[in-house]
C-alpha cells in the first residue's frame, strides 16, 4: 500500500481588516408606519431634547407620512450623507426611494437576504438599521436592479394591464361555475366560453332566451361543434340565483375588459413619449413567418411598431419573441442593458441560471 504523503500546510496569513469604502453611508430599516435610520456616528448632529435616552444619537425614527419622509431626507442632508441602503420590504420602500433619489442621494435597494446572511448581530429594528449602515459603509451590499424612471412608469402601466387580465379571467371562471350549476354544458362544446360563440350564447341567456335550438344558432361559423351538438348541451334548469350570479360575472368581466381598453390607450400614448430611436426608418418587413392571428388579450395598437420606434431594433426577429414578449422585456429592463456586465449576469437576474451545488467526490462516485 502506497504511503500517504501529507500535504504541506500554507503558513497562516494575516487577515486584512475591512476598510470603509462609503464613509458617508446611511442604512434605513423600512416598515409600514415607521422607518429607522442610522448614519455614521461622526456625521450625526446633536440629538434634539426629546431624543430617547436609550437610543444612540446617530439613530433616528421617522414616520411614514409624506411630511415625515421629507424630514428624514432633510436629516440625511444635514448629516452630509451621500449614499443610502434600504431593504426591499413589500412596497413600503417605494415612496421613500423615489424621494431620496429625487434629492440626489445614491440609493441602494437591498435584497433582505444579503443582510440576514451576514452573521454577528442581534435582531431588532434599532440594530437592523445600524447593521445595514455598517455593511453598506464597508461596500458589502449590492443594490437590486431598477430601470430608469421612464421605464419604471412604462412598467407600471404594463403591470396594471396584466393585473386587469388576471381579474377578468377570474370572472370567466365565475361564468363557468354559474353555467355548471344550471347544468348548461357550454364549456363542453366550446373551447372558450369568453370567445365569440360562448359570449353570444351567454348574453342571449341573460336577455331571456331559453330555447337551446335558438341559442345554438348563435354559433360562430369557425366553431368545430355542430348546432345540434351545441343545442344538446344547452338544456338547463335556469334557476334564478344562478342566473343572477352569471349576470354579475358578465358585468364584472365587461367592466375589466373596458378598463383594459382604457389602459391600452394610456400605454400607447406613453410609448409615444419615448425618443424616436428608429430615426424615422420603417420597421423592417418580416420574411419566413406567417402573420400571427390576433388574440383577445393583445393590445389594441401596433405593439411591434411602437417598440421599434422606442428601441431602434426589432426584437421579434428572435425565435420565440413576439411583440407582447418584447413589450414585457423592454418594460422591465428598458433598451439599455449596460447595467448587466455580462450575459451571465443578465441570465442570473432573469432566474435562468440553475444552481449546481454538487460535491466533487459524490459526483465522481456517481452519487
Amino acid at each position: 500500500m502506497t504511503a500517504r504523503i501529507p500535504k504541506k500546510r500554507r503558513p497562516p496569513t494575516a487577515r486584512e481588516r475591512l476598510r470603509v469604502t462609503h464613509p458617508h453611508a446611511a442604512g434605513i430599516d423600512i416598515h409600514a408606519s415607521v422607518h429607522w435610520v442610522a448614519v455614521p456616528s461622526q456625521d450625526a448632529p446633536a440629538p434634539p431634547p426629546d431624543h430617547p435616552p436609550n437610543l444612540p444619537a446617530h439613530v433616528r425614527s421617522f414616520g411614514a407620512c409624506t411630511a415625515d419622509l421629507i424630514a428624514l431626507a432633510n436629516w440625511l442632508t444635514a448629516c452630509h450623507i451621500k449614499t443610502v441602503a434600504m431593504e426591499s420590504t413589500g412596497i413600503y420602500w417605494i415612496p421613500l426611494f423615489e424621494l431620496l433619489e429625487s434629492r440626489g442621494f445614491e440609493v441602494l435597494l437591498v435584497e433582505p437576504r444579503q443582510a440576514r446572511h451576514a452573521p454577528g448581530r442581534a435582531k431588532s429594528d434599532v440594530l437592523d438599521c445600524q447593521w445595514l449602515q455598517r455593511l453598506h459603509s464597508y461596500g458589502l451590499l449590492s443594490g437590486s436592479f431598477r430601470p430608469a424612471e421612464q421605464i419604471v412608469v412604462l412598467r407600471s402601466y404594463l403591470r396594471q394591464r396584466q393585473m386587469l387580465i388576471r381579474y377578468a379571467a377570474q370572472h370567466v371562471q365565475h361564468m363557468q361555475k354559474a353555467l355548471e350549476q344550471m347544468n348548461v354544458k357550454l364549456t363542453e362544446v366550446v373551447s372558450d366560453v369568453s370567445g365569440v360563440t360562448g359570449m353570444a350564447i351567454i348574453r342571449a341567456i341573460l336577455r331571456g332566451e331559453r330555447n337551446p335550438l335558438e341559442l345554438a344558432k348563435l354559433r360562430n361559423e369557425n366553431c368545430k361543434r355542430t348546432q345540434a351538438e351545441i343545442a344538446r348541451a344547452l338544456y338547463g334548469n335556469w334557476r334564478v340565483e344562478h342566473l343572477f350570479a352569471l349576470q354579475q360575472a358578465v358585468t364584472l368581466y365587461d367592466g375589466y375588459r373596458e378598463q383594459l381598453r382604457l389602459c391600452d390607450e394610456q400605454l400607447q400614448a406613453y410609448l409615444a413619449t419615448f425618443a424616436d430611436q428608429s430615426k424615422g426608418r420603417p420597421r423592417p418587413r418580416r420574411h419566413g413567418r406567417g402573420r400571427r392571428e390576433r388574440r383577445r388579450n393583445d393590445p389594441i395598437f401596433d405593439v411591434a411598431g411602437a417598440l421599434y420606434r422606442m428601441s431602434g431594433v426589432d426584437l421579434t426577429v428572435l425565435e420565440g419573441i413576439d411583440p407582447n414578449t418584447a413589450l414585457v422585456l423592454l418594460s422591465e429592463i428598458g433598451p439599455d442593458v449596460t447595467r448587466f456586465p455580462t450575459v451571465q449576469h443578465f441570465c442570473s437576474w432573469l432566474g435562468l441560471s440553475p444552481q449546481h451545488q454538487l460535491s466533487g467526490e459524490r459526483f465522481a462516485a456517481g452519487g
